[in-house]
């Protein structure tokens, strides 16, 4: 579980830094949709977190919704901007919180 909820931290950071990362951007590459969709990710990553650390009983349907969430959040960023090294950063982290969400929420194959 503290791999998860490591993994859920770092992903909520990364997502944060990417959305400052794209604000900073010139001419405003990043479309409303995007940005939502990694504040979205970003507090669904946190409560994740959260939620593993004080072992509540909700905690395996949250690590199936940040799974989802991870998912969206990298196939978005690998579409939109598939040649930006921050994005693959980010899309990168999203899949490794994903796996570790998958795991936690009692799915994995």
């Amino acid at each position: 579980m503290q791999k998860a909820i490591e993994d859920c931290m770092t992903c909520s950071t990364m997502c944060e830094q990417t959305i400052a990362y794209c604000m900073d951007m010139p001419g405003a590459m990043m479309d409303a949709q995007m940005m939502r969709m990694m504040m979205d990710c970003a507090e669904i990553s946190r409560l994740c977190a959260d939620m593993m650390s004080r072992m509540s009983p909700m905690h395996m349907e949250m690590s199936a919704m940040c799974m989802r969430a991870c998912m969206m959040c990298a196939d978005m960023a690998t579409s939109r901007m598939p040649d930006d090294a921050q994005m693959r950063k980010l899309a990168e982290m999203c899949r490794t919180c994903a796996e570790s969400c998958r795991t936690m929420a009692g799915a994995a194959a």
